[in-house]
């Protein structure tokens, strides 16, 4: 049964509030905010008791004898900002980036649950996902149909039951997002159902269409799908804006496509703002140094986009979308407690977070951290074998040529090369797959990815299983080694010692810590692969999508090397 955000003895107290027989716990006097609806800037007073507002408008409360009073005159009030399409455990987790997101404003997530779903049972996903939900953040969530690559036993996981528990939580606003679309046009029809059962809930169905014709985005539309984030230019925009999707706007750090996108649309006027939103996708660490959903809209104000669609694209847009502004999106009496104060409509980093009634910054000052919550659901990240010369076999006609950060085709390998060691100053590497138990291998070559990376080994990947990419072999298994020691990582290494690395303690994964700590981390070992000729922007996102097969065209996975468009694995993994 639905629970109800407030209870009646908490209804009766706010009501007595507006009839002056109780204090509200706060007011923010001449307050200049942004009311979304109307779309215009109105002068007012706050009214808060606890974690809601009880009354916004011309009126004092008459009981104040409790109430903090904080004048507001000369600044500017918006709604929290929502940032609607996170993954939340690019190297961070969701309680440290969301601590992390609402010093810059940014205090609702709606998320996705895949790494809950690969690494733990629904009970003990659901268990984090309640003491998340206790703190002074707005936590919701995706639910995946699909792996996004080829696991040995997805059908194990992504199961009829196991996904109705998920689509039956009041805080799964979504299901999706639809990377294993192509299913859909196969026939299958049990990821059918489960759209439909979404549909029944009065969930969205979020897409993943990256360069989709009319026709794909037409049968998707009839599916389902009730918006998309993957338009690269502002045609693939209005194409998904005709058939009827909602379109989120994308600026992440291998996708920086905000600006052009926003300057396409003002070019072509088109009066669609009520239908955007924004997103900056998951980015890695250092990507957010300055900013989460206040940099979306920073861009779009630098574009020349009116603020009030500008902030209503990150906020009330987004509420609306997911039918949720009854309590987020909008400064109006009823809805959560959560505003940011600004120093002007064109500085969208707050000068001062209020999230469900509790500060979080006050004048440029962090007050208040999220509470810790327990990781125990996860046991600790072991290793519980070895590696030898054995696995170090790389005699296979087909290896993978990485094209930019996430892009791969295959090509033919024709290198020479000894057991032990490649050449440096040359493109191509080993690269071995293996399951975090050890029961199985994929070994292969790739290309394109450094030209002096010796060591490289990390357990950080879209299914969790272990990635050893270098020149020498015996650099390999020293990296290796130290991710074993280290239960959990990346470990960067060359002449059997350590270069950069990163600790990952929670599931292998995330980092247990500080995202500002974790920044650090990132940029020391970024800046350590490009001195070693990684030529990419951004090697974690390749560590991510090296298994992903709802990208082309060839990945390695779980069941071997895997070709995406054919549908088949080339070549299987090895029983260790």
């Amino acid at each position: 049964m639905p629970e109800s955000t407030w209870r009646i003895h908490e209804i009766r107290k706010q009501v007595a509030v507006i009839d002056g027989k109780l204090a509200p716990s706060m007011v923010l006097k001449n307050a200049r905010f942004l009311h979304s609806v109307l779309k215009k800037w109105l002068v007012g007073n706050i009214w808060i008791l606890g974690n809601r507002i009880v009354y916004v408008g011309n009126e004092m409360p008459i009981e104040m004898s409790k109430t903090e009073v904080i004048d507001l005159d000369g600044k500017v009030v918006v709604p929290g900002y929502i940032e609607p399409h996170v993954h939340p455990t690019q190297l961070y987790n969701p309680h440290s980036f969301a601590d992390f997101a609402a010093q810059t404003g940014t205090t609702t997530f709606i998320a996705d649950n895949m790494t809950f779903a690969l690494s733990l049972s629904n009970q003990k996903a659901f268990t984090i996902m309640d003491q998340l939900k206790k703190l002074p953040f707005s936590f919701y969530w995706w639910a995946r149909f699909d792996s996004q690559t080829e696991l040995q036993n997805e059908d194990e996981i992504f199961t009829n039951k196991s996904v109705l528990e998920w689509l039956g939580r009041d805080d799964v606003l979504l299901g999706g997002e639809l990377t294993g679309w192509p299913r859909l046009v196969r026939g299958d029809d049990l990821m059918l159902s489960w759209i439909q059962a979404a549909k029944m809930k009065g969930k969205k169905i979020e897409g993943h269409f990256p360069g989709a014709s009319e026709k794909t985005i037409a049968r998707m539309k009839l599916f389902g799908a009730d918006s998309d984030h993957e338009a690269m230019t502002v045609e693939e925009v209005e194409k998904r804006i005709l058939h009827g999707l909602d379109v989120t706007l994308r600026h992440s750090s291998i996708r920086p496509d905000l600006p052009q996108l926003l300057k396409g649309i003002l070019d072509k006027e088109l009066d669609i703002f009520d239908h955007l939103m924004m997103t900056t996708d998951g980015s890695t660490p250092a990507f957010h140094e300055d900013g989460v959903m206040d940099k979306c809209i920073r861009i779009a104000l630098e574009e020349g986009v009116s603020p009030i669609d500008a902030y209503n694209m990150a906020s009330y847009n987004i509420a609306r979308y997911y039918n949720k502004s009854h309590l987020h999106g909008l400064i109006a009496t009823g809805r959560f407690a959560t505003l940011n104060i600004l120093k002007n409509e064109k500085t969208p980093n707050p000068e001062s977070v209020l999230s469900k009634g509790v500060w979080l910054k006050r004048d440029d000052k962090k007050v208040n951290a999220l509470p810790k919550i327990k990781w125990d659901q996860y046991d600790t990240f072991t290793i519980p074998f070895d590696i030898s010369d054995d696995d170090f076999q790389f005699s296979m006609p087909i290896g993978i040529h990485l094209t930019n950060e996430v892009i791969t085709k295959p090509y033919s390998i024709n290198l020479q090369f000894s057991k032990k060691e490649l050449p440096l100053d040359n493109d191509e590497s080993y690269l071995m797959l293996i399951d975090r138990k050890g029961k199985w291998r994929v070994n292969t070559m790739l290309k394109g990815f450094d030209t002096h990376i010796k060591g490289f080994a990390s357990s950080y990947s879209s299914t969790g299983e272990i990635i050893l990419i270098g020149k020498s072999i015996e650099d390999m298994k020293f990296a290796f080694n130290e991710l074993k020691r280290i239960n959990g990582g990346i470990v960067l290494a060359e002449n059997k010692e350590v270069v950069a690395s990163i600790p990952l303690k929670i599931n292998g994964k995330v980092f247990d810590g500080e995202v500002e700590e974790l920044i650090q981390y990132e940029k020391k070992l970024s800046k350590a692969l490009n001195d070693r000729g990684y030529s990419h922007s951004d090697a974690i996102y390749t560590l991510f999508f090296l298994q992903s097969t709802h990208l082309p065209y060839i990945r390695i996975t779980p069941q071997g090397i895997y070709d995406v468009m054919k549908k088949k694995v080339m070549l299987p993994a090895v029983m260790r």
